[in-house]
């Protein structure tokens, strides 16, 4: 054979060889220019995602400040009403120790209750004991709460303290 003809052979394989390269090469590259145009497209919608968050940032602000200001509004009256029953507790343990001192007179013990505490000591419930198993417990008379009674006494007392009375008496 002649050398012209295995050349021309040889070359021929390998343009052959060269045109399945180009073609899987530009297979390549026609599938590059499309995911190049989907991420474009997936570029262009997170923007916008982040256009929409940045424009939300300042109304997540205004709410935040309205939930903290209602949040204030409301410890503030939570405080108040703590130091209303604060103030309630202190005055109901002072009744309680009166009722346990009259408790103890109509008993015929005549232990002097303790004066209540200051009100800088720590809220405590009151100290009424119950009496001991072997004596018998008097009945204690205690007037009703009626319209007609001395409106000068209960001008005195505060309304927690005619609220007490009145469940005190319901409980009778």
């Amino acid at each position: 054979m002649d050398y012209k003809l295995v050349l021309d052979l040889i070359i021929a394989i390998l343009l052959a060889a060269t045109i399945a390269s180009a073609a899987v090469l530009n297979n390549k590259l026609n599938q590059l220019r499309k995911n190049r145009d989907d991420l474009a497209k997936l570029v262009a919608a997170f923007n916008d995602a982040t256009v929409r968050a940045e424009a939300g940032i300042p109304k997540l602000k205004r709410a935040s400040e309205e939930a903290s200001s209602t949040l204030i509004d409301r410890v503030e009256k939570a405080q108040s009403l703590r130091d209303d029953l604060a103030f309630m507790i202190e005055r109901a343990d002072a009744m309680a120790n009166r009722l346990e001192g009259s408790v103890r007179t109509a008993r015929g013990e005549a232990k002097p209750v303790p004066a209540p505490a200051s009100s800088t000591a720590p809220l405590r419930g009151p100290s009424i004991r119950p009496a001991p198993a072997s004596q018998p417990v008097p009945k204690v008379s205690v007037p009703p709460l009626t319209a007609s009674r001395d409106d000068t006494l209960d001008d005195d007392r505060s309304e927690a303290e005619r609220e007490l009375l009145r469940a005190l008496q319901a409980v009778r």
